[in-house]
């Protein structure tokens, strides 16, 4: 263990940000998340009525209450961690990497699904007016369309969003307005013959599935949390205000529209586009060219939702060293093109490996979003448990927490039991596994390389020439990898705590060298014991370079950014432990430093 003191001043204007991005205030901020989630409507009034007759409507407030539950459940684990990422973010500050790795896994192929369905499902509407437009084709264009605005930037494609959001609520109110008026022309003969036929398989089995169908009415929920830091300060709740508002009103009101202007069992036959025919039925074809239309801009509102949640979360799992750091390369315009391209790419492979199928991406969809919803309940736990000190603007109570969780794994439970399910669990599980065995094999790429070393020095010695040249290039892989020094901030903390944080860099850091810092001046002096305690920690763990440095100075992020880049150490390895109550700083002016603590 290498011991020096450095002194050094604080320089403000070294320490100050280069480069500044606009972020996004509240509507557009909603737009972007909100195209994703109000589109529901789309398809989730025929899906609720299809299984739950004439309590759709019902099924559908039940689900807004759930969602109101899970408002407080988002708001408190992205207030303690305003990073990008969502439930990844959440469980890499309360767990295992691996863990939040699996995580993000279900969010790539949510949000993979969301870019290919959307898109797809745009182009059908655009077909059912236009019938010589080849749906394919058209599909992809969308999505390199909505590819191109995302490189562009965030701020100009949120205009785009803006529009299709404002478009789509006018569209939606426009027609509860037409359908008010022709049940007033017409009266309610429709409604009350539809809240007189008997609901499908009694009324608990109608609720059970009703409600199933009904929780992809809130999907995009989760979207706001991926692209959180890209928000002005305090927008964050007021985006999942907005989405819950928006889905507690339009969604329970279609259903109960579409149950007085169409009979429950002429739904089906008008399932993929309900709305258009109950334009038709108030207020003839303009109003369904209209909804047709405003179909078509919304589901492609959802792509943008897709390309700009799933650039956040590859960003930080790049940071994080889950992905291959060639991904964070930047534009002049500062986007990561690397990740809007590759999903792009990924995104038109699914369309063509599945025909077009828009089914055969159905279960990989729903049960991916309900689970990434169920782990985010988990990390709120986690955070309450293991980060109790770390400050946060709202708390959600734990009956909400296991009582939105609960409510979630009914959900899930209804979309996978029973025979017509299980293709969809199939997919999933193919889908699922491929990018699990991606993401572990990059997580634990240390082991893999040590294994692929192994079995060439076996043959080394009948191949010695050709062996070498690969030892060589894999040693130094894994020494390149090792190489990335970590830094933890300790305040004079014992033994025991220091352990911990050793612990946590042996077992989730593929690095063999931690710089261990303390910060002194006037308030706080440097604790007799630090220095022997760190020694002893450097002989229990011989494989661990440690560094003791000792600064005379004041820590905050200025001192953060000023050490990032004098001694070339991201900032997101460096690590502290959770802050009090008396903590000046919040955990999002701090850069991205991690609690492992």
């Amino acid at each position: 263990m290498s011991d020096s003191a450095l002194t050094a001043p604080v320089d403000g204007d070294a320490a100050a940000s280069s480069h500044a991005h606009e972020k996004l205030s509240e509507l557009p901020a909603t737009a972007i998340c909100g195209n994703d989630i109000t589109s529901s409507c789309l398809y989730v009034s025929a899906l609720s009525i299809v299984a739950a007759g004439k309590f759709a409507w019902l099924a559908l407030l039940v689900v807004a209450a759930v969602l109101f539950l899970f408002r407080k459940v988002y708001a408190e684990v992205v207030g303690a961690l305003p990073l990008n990422g969502g439930a990844y973010n959440a469980l890499l500050n309360t767990t295992a990497k691996w863990v939040a790795s699996l995580a993000a896994c279900l969010t790539l192929l949510s949000y993979m699904a969301t870019a290919v369905i959307s898109a797809g499902e745009a182009m059908h509407y655009l077909h059912s007016m236009a019938h010589s437009l080849p749906i394919i084709p058209a599909t992809i264009a969308l999505l390199a369309i909505f590819m191109v605005l995302t490189i562009i930037g965030i701020g100009e494609s949120s205009k785009v969003a803006v529009a299709i959001f404002i478009t789509h609520l006018t569209s939606l109110v426009v027609l509860l307005v037409a359908g008010g008026w022709w049940i007033l022309q017409h009266g309610t003969e429709i409604l009350h013959a539809n809240f007189s036929t008997p609901a499908p398989g009694g009324p608990v089995k109608a609720l059970f599935f009703g409600f199933a169908a009904a929780m992809l009415g809130i999907s995009g929920f989760e979207s706001s949390a991926n692209f959180v830091e890209e928000q002005k300060e305090g927008v964050f709740p007021k985006t999942l205000r907005n989405m819950w508002v928006a889905v507690s009103v339009f969604n329970p009101l279609m259903a109960l529209l579409a149950l007085a202007l169409v009979r429950i069992p002429d739904v089906g036959a008008h399932q993929e586009a309900l709305l258009a025919h109950m334009g038709d039925l108030a207020a003839g074809g303009w109003l369904s060219t209209l909804i047709s239309v405003d179909a078509v801009l919304v589901l492609s509102g959802a792509v943008l939702t897709s390309y700009v949640g799933v650039t956040g979360l590859i960003r930080r799992m790049t940071l994080d060293r889950v992905l291959p750091q060639f991904l964070l390369k930047t534009n002049r315009r500062g986007t990561s093109h690397r990740i809007i391209l590759a999903f792009f790419l990924l995104s038109v492979s699914v369309l063509l490996i599945t025909k077009g199928e828009i089914a055969a991406l159905a279960g990989v969809y729903t049960i991916s979003f309900l689970l990434v919803m169920v782990l985010f309940g988990l990390g709120n736990i986690l955070l309450k448990v293991r980060r109790a000190r770390l400050p946060r603007p709202e708390r959600a109570t734990w009956f909400a927490v296991i009582t939105g969780i609960v409510a979630v794994l009914i959900g899930l439970a209804g979309n996978t039991i029973g025979a017509d399910n299980k293709p969809k669990v199939i997919v999933f599980a193919i889908y699922f596994t491929v990018s699990a065995i991606f993401i572990m094999m990059m997580l634990f790429r240390i082991g893999l390389l040590n294994l692929c070393l192994a079995i060439v020095q076996s043959v080394a010695d009948s191949v010695s020439e050709f062996t070498t040249r690969y030892s060589e290039a894999i040693h130094n892989k894994i020494a390149e990898i090792k190489s990335q020094q970590v830094v933890f901030f300790t305040r004079g903390d014992n033994v025991a705590t220091l352990n911990r944080a050793m612990l946590y860099v042996k077992n989730n850091e593929h690095t063999n060298r931690i710089k261990v810092v303390t910060v002194i001046n006037e308030k706080n002096k440097l604790p007799d014991r630090l220095k022997n305690d760190l020694e002893f920690l450097d002989e229990a763990y011989p494989s661990i370079d440690i560094d003791f440095v000792v600064l005379e100075d004041q820590f905050g992020p200025q001192l953060i950014d000023r050490l990032s880049r004098e001694w070339k150490i991201p900032k997101n390895f460096m690590f502290i432990g959770s802050p009090g109550d008396h903590f000046p700083y919040g955990l999002a002016e701090m850069g991205g430093v991690r609690l492992i603590i």
